[in-house]
């Protein structure tokens, strides 16, 4: 321990990447893998914004004013809102990590739903604050009567995952209305929407009426999940113009690289029929995915996601370990304190049909031993 270094640095938990398909092929002998267990769009990159992020190779010696201005005119415009209302960032993770800056000091209290996505607990004690954690209800959806009766008058933020990761699950619309309607105006709110174009229609939240009516709300996106640019980096936030000033203020300037830039633009633009069609492909699977689940006795979740939640009888570790040894990588949801759940990412239909085979055939041993 450096005496130097924060302190509140060492009561981070490091966040533990899992092992790549080059890890588990080289681990085990094998000459194929796949990998299902970082929620990526096996179907990106596509072909205009591929070529679009080649071109920007040429030029990455100079900073990406153009695209920087123009994606955030294009969100904007997708959101019905004003370019002066969208942030950008490194990936979702690195606008989560901006706002944590620009609202948390020392000793403030913030709200996180327990079964969620780490970073939120992280960040918020890396700032120094107190993390008040509620846990999930009993369909591993976000108690937010229990979130809001949380509150008291430390709490500067709640961290709301919508939907939900790693359970894949979304809040009623019309509970969320009335969640931000009754909560404190000290009190404001991160809506991380990064799956919600997986989501159906009549789950999704209309962010942009909260924040036209002045709601203390902030959206967080990512251009990694549906549209396939995990390796990017780029994220999002959506707020009133106030918000944003106080975070390009603490953001560092032209905080996304030129490359990722381009491709989100070209993807939002010129490839973005092509995306929609495939991220179709994607839900069906999810679905298809789901009721072969069932079908082999998982008590599988509803999803609004490009994943699905889902247990057995048996230790979700080994399971995902004997699936790693023959090149299937799965999230095993122990760290969550799901012991029994695993989370596995939709891929290709030709993905999706290995990883099932090789599923019903792990239960069938586990259930034979």
């Amino acid at each position: 321990m450096i005496k130097e270094v924060r302190k509140e640095v060492y009561n981070c938990v490091p966040y533990a990447a899992g092992k790549s398909m080059e890890d588990v092929m080289e681990e085990y002998g094998l000459s194929s893998a796949i990998k299902l267990g970082s929620n990526e769009n096996p179907y990106a990159p596509f072909h205009l914004s591929t070529k679009r992020m080649m071109d920007e190779v040429l030029k990455i010696n100079s900073y990406p004013e153009k695209n920087f201005i123009r994606l955030k005119s294009i969100l904007a415009e997708r959101n019905n809102l004003a370019a002066e209302n969208i942030g950008l960032g490194h990936g979702a993770g690195g606008v989560l990590d901006t706002l944590a800056k620009t609202f948390i000091s020392h000793g403030d209290e913030v709200i996180v739903p327990k079964e969620t996505y780490g970073l939120y607990n992280e960040i918020s004690k890396g700032m120094g604050a107190e993390v008040k954690q509620i846990p999930l209800d009993g369909e591993f959806r976000l108690d937010l009567r229990a979130m809001a009766a949380a509150v008291s008058e430390k709490t500067k933020l709640i961290w709301v995952c919508n939907p939900n990761n790693p359970t894949g699950t979304t809040v009623n619309s019309n509970e969320f209305y009335a969640f931000i309607d009754a909560l404190p105006s000290h009190v404001w709110v991160v809506l991380d929407e990064a799956y919600i174009e997986f989501a159906k229609q009549e789950h999704l939240i209309d962010v942009t009426r909260l924040i036209s009516e002045g709601k203390k709300i902030i959206k967080v996106g990512t251009l990694s999940k549906y549209f396939g640019l995990a390796g990017g980096r780029i994220g999002y936030c959506i707020a009133r113009p106030e918000v944003i000033t106080a975070y390009d203020t603490i953001s560092e300037p032209f905080n996304a690289n030129r490359i990722g830039l381009a491709g989100a633009v070209s993807v939002l633009t010129e490839d973005l029929a092509t995306c929609i069609s495939y991220g179709n492909r994607l839900i069906a699977s999810r679905e298809s995915m789901i009721a072969e689940l069932r079908e082999s006795g998982c008590a599988c979740s509803e999803s609004d996601t490009n994943f699905v939640f889902f247990s057995t009888d048996f230790a979700a570790s080994d399971i995902a370990n004997r699936l790693l040894q023959q090149g299937v990588i799965v999230r095993p949801c122990g760290g969550w304190g799901y012991q029994n759940h695993l989370r596995v990412t939709i891929g290709t239909e030709e993905q999706n049909k290995v990883f099932i085979d090789k599923f019903k055939s792990v239960l069938q041993t586990l259930q034979g031993a």
